[in-house]
């Protein structure tokens, strides 16, 4: 199953009949959920709730806009809305006269009311013709922002096995000096040794001291998270479908592990400087692999 970026564009334009054509469009970004935005013309509200069923279906996140938009042919005789402009010169000679008023109502500005030019004849049968149309071609032009869509995530996907392969270069890396860092606490455990043989001796508190450095010199179990995440990562990657909220999930993860890993190793001297700098890359590449997540479905 392919990985799917959450940014995809679709457009189709269709003739419904010599006078009635439409652009409809699709344009999609990122979003936590299923955002979905219907630009319709007056008079195919009914339409948006099947569109919502049907988008439903075939998309699982993103921010998704539909714009429809009419192409009329000259020949078709429009008119206007007499009710409509009607009551709106009433009022306008209304509030004329009430507050002892002079002016003209603009005529173009009447007629640029919603809904104020319309269609003589025929207009609920091409409302019609076109929500048919529409429902007809939506399933097209989602497969089509689906297609987009898919090589848009096949680019992320490949972009993030590269962060894996980073990682996982620094993982090795780290626990190539692993030994290095052992030895470094051993060196500094025997100094704390010697030191306190003198007349003070406290052996309570040798032995806490002790019992820290042990426990910061093995950084073993942050090293094996950091490789199974690296495998499970590249697992989720494989298995595509909804993975953008698991693949976020486990890189915070690995971003804890690189904390500690920094933390249990950010005093230790010689190679310690080269293990920082390891680490410091881990965090990075998993910074930048968080930004791309933000895009998958």
């Amino acid at each position: 199953m392919p990985l799917y970026s959450m940014t995809g564009f679709a457009q189709i334009q269709v003739r419904v009949n010599p006078q009635l054509g439409y652009t409809m469009s699709l344009k999609s970004v990122n979003h936590r959920f299923l955002d979905l935005q219907f630009r319709l013309p007056n008079g195919l509200d009914a339409l948006e709730m099947d569109l919502r069923r049907l988008f439903k279906e075939a998309l699982l996140r993103g921010h998704v806009e539909l714009t429809l938009s009419l192409d009329r042919t000259s020949q078709q005789k429009s008119g206007y809305n007499r009710e409509l402009v009607g009551a709106f010169l009433a009022a306008f000679d209304a509030a004329r006269r009430e507050h002892d008023l002079k002016g003209e109502p603009d005529l173009n500005s009447v007629l640029r009311l919603p809904g104020a030019l319309q269609a003589e004849s025929g207009r609920d049968e091409d409302l019609a013709l076109l929500a048919a149309s529409v429902l007809e071609q939506i399933g097209p032009l989602l497969e089509q922002l689906k297609s987009m869509r898919a090589r848009e995530g096949e680019a992320l996907e490949a972009d993030l096995h590269g962060t894996l392969d980073r990682l996982a270069e620094a993982t090795e890396g780290v626990t190539a000096l692993r030994p290095e860092i052992e030895k470094r606490y051993q060196d500094r455990l025997a100094q704390r040794l010697s030191a306190a043989a003198g007349p003070e001796f406290n052996q309570q508190r040798l032995l806490e001291e002790v019992a820290v450095l042990v426990e910061r010199s093995d950084v073993s179990e942050e090293l094996a998270r950091m490789t199974a995440h690296i495998a499970h990562f590249r697992q989720l990657l494989g298995s595509g479908g909804e993975a953008g909220k698991k693949l976020d999930f486990l890189l915070q993860e690995m971003n804890r592990e690189a904390n500690t890993l920094l933390s249990k190793t950010g005093g230790v001297s010689g190679k310690g400087t080269r293990v920082t700098e390891l680490g410091l890359a881990m965090k990075a590449e998993i910074e930048k692999a968080r930004e791309q997540i933000q895009n998958v479905e």
